[in-house]
């Protein structure tokens, strides 16, 4: 899994920055771990807590506000299909087999967008659920009267909405998070944790505090890469807007 091995990676640097500045302490000159030496790195590493801390803000409120936005994109597209379907109903019998086929689509949508546990990953690419199939079978309908024509009408515009989602789902959830800011988000806390091992005692309590600490910020990692990927891993938009809407296709 890719979030669990970037965040364990993510530790490794951490963590290994707080060990390697307790080396430093005892390779370093007495004249370098002066009191007057300390204030200085601490008004500097304070400088540098800031701005990894307004970072790793930044880039938490952007995922959650990814993963909110597809979240709501999938509770509006579950929404829709049970309206289509009811448009399609009150068209009138000349739809059951146009119905059908639009039950078959959404349950191949739905396996596609949350697979099992056996499947890598979520496969949202629209083109690959033939959804241009129940398209042409809605345009294909002849409607005899002007409320089967508003009905029409107005399934196909739903159609329509329902293809432009599913784009826009498939594109928001091609955005990752960015790898440079990471990466200097990393070099950040390394420098940080390295500052934190280089003046404190070398004892079991400050090396499980670090260690914990670690952890903390490869957890914060975990959370963006999970949110970024809302439809795999621990944190997966739930099915169950689509299970519903499948409950009542057909009805």
């Amino acid at each position: 899994m890719a979030a669990t091995s970037t965040s364990l990676i993510m530790f490794a640097c951490v963590f290994g920055a707080a060990l390697f500045g307790m080396v430093l302490r005892r390779i370093l000159p007495e004249h370098h771990l002066t009191s007057d030496t300390k204030d200085t790195v601490k008004l500097a590493m304070g400088f540098v807590a800031t701005m990894a801390a307004l970072i790793l803000g930044l880039l938490v409120a952007s995922a959650k506000d990814s993963y909110d936005k597809q979240s709501g994109g999938v509770t509006q597209m579950a929404a829709k299909v049970v309206y289509l379907d009811r448009l399609l109903a009150n068209y009138g019998p000349e739809t059951k087999e146009v119905r059908g086929l639009y039950r078959r689509v959404v349950e191949q949508i739905t396996k596609r967008m949350w697979t099992d546990e056996n499947s890598s990953e979520s496969q949202l690419d629209p083109t690959a659920s033939h959804a241009e199939e129940l398209f042409s079978a809605i345009e294909s309908l002849e409607p005899k009267n002007d409320l089967q024509r508003t009905l029409k009408a107005q399934a196909v515009s739903t159609s329509l909405e329902l293809g432009q989602m599913r784009w826009l789902e498939y594109e928001q959830a091609g955005t990752i998070a960015s790898k440079p800011m990471l990466y200097i988000l990393v070099f950040w806390v390394a420098v940080l944790f390295a500052s934190f091992g280089m003046f404190a005692p070398t004892n079991g309590t400050v090396v499980a505090a670090l260690l914990l600490a670690s952890f903390s910020v490869a957890g914060a990692i975990f959370l963006i890469l999970e949110l970024r990927s809302p439809f795999t891993g621990v944190l997966q938009i739930p099915n169950a807007p689509f299970l519903d809407a499948l409950a009542h296709l057909g009805k």
